[in-house]
């Protein structure tokens, strides 16, 4: 039986088509709120990036979240292969850590991922659905411009048109692909550089926001949790700005509260 379980690739964790039963290499961080995406659509197994590990080793904690409900699972070295891209991270990424589930089938750090992939097609199927996620999204102030704290680029919504978004995704364009930057125009974002990574891919929604005269900024994977858009707004540390963001007064070191600050008096004075 087992030898019929497929490997597949996916971008990220929000865009999933047919996963079911099937052992899932995708672009998305080891967070828990990724590991319940691909955990919901049903995939056998899995394995994520690292995103640099970073505050509270957020960057896996989806690995233990797995662990509990019997799926196994494992993540990439954010350097080795692209974070937003699960066909890179198959091509030439490296294992760098594994749940029990994982361990018990042979995957180790230091594999390659088609490696740790083929093992995973051996691994029992998860015994339990994952639990209920929290809803993922929150008003952090009433604006004019709202400010809200989102856990996912996938709990955006068409009301956030306008807003200062504070995002725990990583700030990685998908594939590559430039239409994967934002969905809405939104009066600010904030991402997580997700330890910028393999072709300093991390940071790259940045410019092409700034092109549609978004400030954006990405905040140290170490200062807040990837995949916890209040982590974001309470402890961010901004690392990158884009061209935009700058023209505001957005530098390195600066606190996401006070990037909020700016944008909000930049939408008054204007």
């Amino acid at each position: 039986m087992a030898e019929l379980i497929s490997i597949v690739t996916a971008e990220s964790a929000t865009l999933l088509d047919d996963v079911r039963g099937r052992v899932l290499v995708v672009g998305s961080h080891g967070g828990v709120i990724a590991a319940w995406f691909g955990a919901t659509a049903g995939a056998h197994a899995m394995i994520l990036n690292d995103a640099g590990l970073g505050k509270d080793r957020a960057g896996i904690a989806g690995l233990a979240y797995l662990d509990d409900i019997g799926m196994a699972a494992a993540a990439v070295d954010c350097m080795s292969a692209r974070i937003g891209d699960g066909a890179d991270m198959l091509a030439r990424g490296i294992t760098s850590h594994a749940n029990a589930y994982a361990a018990l089938c042979g995957v180790v750090a230091g594999q390659s991922c088609r490696d740790a992939a083929g093992r995973l097609r051996h691994a029992p199927p998860p015994r339990a659905a994952p639990p209920p996620y929290a809803e993922g999204r929150w008003k952090l102030a009433g604006g004019p411009p709202e400010i809200w704290a989102l856990d996912s680029i996938g709990k955006l919504e068409p009301a956030d048109v306008g807003r200062i978004l504070v995002i725990g995704s990583h700030g990685a364009l998908h594939g590559g692909r430039p239409e994967s930057a934002l969905a809405v125009d939104a009066a600010a974002a904030v991402f997580n550089d997700a330890g910028v990574g393999a072709d300093r891919i991390g940071i790259t929604r940045l410019p092409v926001l700034g092109a549609r005269d978004i400030p954006s900024v990405t905040v140290a994977c170490m200062s807040a949790r990837i995949g916890d858009g209040r982590s974001a707004w309470e402890s961010g540390v901004i690392s990158h700005v884009n061209a935009p963001a700058r023209a505001l007064g957005a530098a390195p070191g600066m606190r996401v509260q006070r990037f909020a600050e700016l944008v909000s008096a930049s939408r008054k004075s204007g």
